[in-house]
This record gives structure tokens, C-alpha cells and sequence, in this order.
């Protein structure tokens, strides 16, 4: 299936929405016009919510704070690893804040190549730390904290679960993965990258994971938590939900790695939405 034949697959509710998501190729050029675009991005005013910054050592944490909260979700945006900034999700934070009544962290971590793998996840870590240090402050126990993302930022999401889980301390009581970027292996499928896939596809999967990676992608001596994917004990992780479309790039990878973990014992939800192309979570509600 390629170009145009994917759109008549598309979910009916998400039609209209697919043209708030165009599908680029992403190389060197592409992606320094999506960041420049992506930078005259403006966070909208919380309503009924305080919204504050908080600095850490290489970037910023940006805090959506509801009255009376029962916990926080550590949120880390998608752009494939090159791309991406809080912003973008600006709405969504607020709207979960106010509707689950938590606190939303959103991360604005380094992107590659110029600072490539480990330096989001670094970031990633040092927004938790912050979290569970001030976790008294923002009236939430450390027992309620959840780490979640979109897109690459689900992959890290995973990444960052792994790490803590391997530092020992308090976990994340669960992670939201939303069609996580998982596994660099992918990147080299040529079968898939035939394919052409909307909004995000193989072509532009291989230039991220190798501009994060500072290696090829599928190279053999990818390092421990740079692809959740490639981590070869999930046992004892933080149960789990994810969701990924049918007609994702990334669906293969998300079905593998919900498999392993279910045969790990980690309890996880899988929600395949039929018709749902990536991004789909960022333009639609299904």
C-alpha cells in the first residue's frame, strides 16, 4: 500500500483531521524549517490552572497545575527525537490536568543531532528527579506519578521506565505510550519503507533514529536504553497502556512489544484503533 491508497483506510473520524497532519519526508533541511515553524508555536493561557516553569540543568520542566491534584504525569512530546517542543501539546497538558485532576510536567528535552542519545533521556531523568524532589510541594505523593508520551516521546517514556527501574527508587505507577517510538530495527525494513506511510514514515524513521543514535540504525551495538525495543528483560516494569493505528509505521514494533510484555507478567492495555494513522492522537479524539 502506498501514497494515496492509505487515505481510504483512514478512520472516518479522522478524515477531516489528517489535514492537520501533513506527511513530510524528514532529512537535514526539512527538519530545520519544522523547527523554525515549531518555534513561533504559542502556549495558550491554562484556563482554571496555574501554569509555571521550573529550570533544570540543560532545559525547562513546564508545569500544568490544577487545584487539589492526585498525582502527576511526567508528559514528553513526539517529533521523532529531532523535532518537537512542549508547545505543541499545550492543550492536551491542560486539558489532562484539568480533567484528571493531575499535575502535567511536560519536558522540553534536547533534540539530535546536535545533542544525540543520551542527552533527551538525561533530560527525561533529571524532569523526574525534579518531580519526586518536589513532590510535597505540588501536594501529590511520589506513589502517583506517571510517565507518559507520544511518538518518540513514548519511546522515551519506555526508556526512562527501564532506566528507573534499573536505578531502583520509586517507580512510575504506570506509563501512557502512545505510539511509541520503539525500536531503530524498523528503520531498516525496506519492506516499510515501500510502504509510504502517513504523516510519519520509514524514510524519515531512519534519518531520526540514526541522527539519535549517532550510528546507524540496526547497527549491533546500539546502547542500553537508547531503544526500548531492544531491551531484552521487561520483567517488573510499570503496567502499561498503549495505543498505535493500524495504519502505523509503528504498529509491527507496538504489537511486539506488548506481546513481551504480557509474557513478562507486566500488565498492559493495548488499544488498536483501526484506521489510525500516526499523529492521530495529537489531531482527533477516538
Amino acid at each position: 500500500m502506498v501514497g494515496s491508497d492509505w487515505h481510504a483506510q483512514v478512520h472516518p473520524d479522522l478524515r477531516k483531521m489528517l489535514r492537520s497532519a501533513p506527511s513530510l519526508t524528514f532529512g537535514p533541511w526539512t527538519t530545520r524549517g519544522v523547527r523554525l515553524l515549531m518555534s513561533l508555536l504559542r502556549r495558550p493561557r491554562p484556563d482554571r490552572l496555574i501554569f509555571r516553569t521550573a529550570e533544570l540543568d540543560h532545559t525547562e520542566l513546564h508545569l500544568y497545575l490544577p487545584p487539589e491534584p492526585r498525582g502527576a504525569l511526567l508528559w514528553i512530546h513526539g517529533g521523532g527525537r529531532i523535532i518537537g517542543t512542549p508547545a505543541q501539546d499545550a492543550e492536551l497538558c491542560a486539558r489532562i490536568a484539568r480533567d484528571a485532576s493531575v499535575v502535567v510536567a511536560a519536558v522540553e528535552y534536547r533534540l539530535a543531532p546536535e545533542h544525540p542519545f543520551p542527552a533527551a533521556l538525561d533530560d527525561c531523568a533529571a524532569a523526574w528527579r525534579w518531580l519526586m524532589t518536589h513532590a510535597a510541594e505540588l501536594g501529590i505523593s511520589t506513589a502517583h506519578l506517571l510517565v507518559g508520551g507520544e511518538s518518540a516521546g513514548g519511546g522515551l517514556a519506555a526508556e526512562l521506565s527501564h532506566r528507573l527501574h534499573d536505578d531502583g527508587g520509586c517507580q512510575p505507577c504506570g506509563q501512557i505510550l502512545v505510539y511509541p517510538m520503539l525500536d531503530d530495527r524498523t528503520a531498516t525494513r525496506t519492506d516499510l519503507t515501500a510502504q509510504k506511510h502517513l504523516v510519519w514514515n520509514n524514510t524519515s524513521n531512519l534519518f531520526a533514529w540514526t541522527s539519535y543514535l549517532g550510528m546507524p540504525a540496526g547497527s549491533p551495538q546500539v546502547p542500553p536504553y537508547a531503544a526500548a525495543a531492544r531491551r531484552t528483560d521487561l520483567s517488573g516494569l510499570p503496567p502499561a497502556w498503549l495505543t498505535v493505528g493500524t495504519l502505523d509505521l509503528f504498529l509491527d514494533e507496538d504489537r511486539a512489544y506488548v506481546d513481551r510484555l504480557r509474557r513478562t507478567g507486566v500488565r498492559v492495555t493495548p488499544h488498536i484503533l483501526d484506521g489510525g494513522f500516526h499523529g492521530y492522537f495529537s489531531v482527533g479524539r477516538v
